[in-house]
């Protein structure tokens, strides 16, 4: 499925750039009982600016837009829980998450949801950073994927639906202030050979 540059990977296939990353970094053991997805973002903002904002698992206010409040528990290393307290206006207020793997390398980030006021039972994601070339310009290929339990009484469309929503959103989130802080820092172009 493609809307504005959002696409959604639930055994679709969008470029073979794209489908390299997601086979190499985004894979999950997907049950009878959960959905799984990928989505994908472009983002005119080189992947140091957009990694800069994705690595901080203790500041995902930054560009999550659900996001009132986040307290870390020790340093900042995989291991680490951060509890996090969601805005009205979402069917949660807080959420317990734990950082699984980061590679600033590789621009890799993957969490889990282990506790909190939700339905997101099992909800696991990871998130990479990946470069490419956007208007002649350094630009940023991020890809989310996810799997999540279904909730009883809710089938894998809706839950995935819902789970691609909020992903979305903080996409998008992602990019305005990614996008904006390239304005700001002047990134020169890149000349073709």
């Amino acid at each position: 499925m493609v809307t504005n540059d959002y696409i959604a990977m639930n055994g679709n296939k969008f470029s073979k750039v794209g489908e390299e990353f997601i086979k190499k970094h985004h894979k999950h053991d997907v049950k009878e009982n959960q959905c799984s997805s990928s989505l994908v973002k472009h983002i005119k903002a080189p992947v140091h600016l957009v990694w800069s904002l994705v690595r901080r698992f203790d500041q995902p206010q930054k560009y999550k837009p659900f996001v009132s409040r986040c307290v870390l528990q020790g340093d900042l290393q995989i291991g680490s829980v951060r509890e996090v307290n969601v805005k009205s206006g979402l069917p949660a207020t807080t959420s317990k998450e734990r950082l699984e793997y980061l590679d600033e390398d590789e621009h890799i980030l993957s969490m889990k949801i282990f506790g909190g006021d939700h339905r997101l039972k099992n909800y696991s994601s990871i998130v990479t950073v990946h470069p490419e070339v956007i208007d002649g310009r350094p630009g940023s290929l991020v890809i989310e994927s996810f799997v999540v339990d279904v909730p009883e009484g809710n089938t894998k469309d809706e839950t995935c639906y819902f789970v691609e929503a909020l992903i979305k959103c903080n996409l998008k989130s992602l990019a305005d202030v990614s996008e904006r802080l390239a304005v700001e820092d002047r990134t020169e172009p890149i000349e073709r050979m």
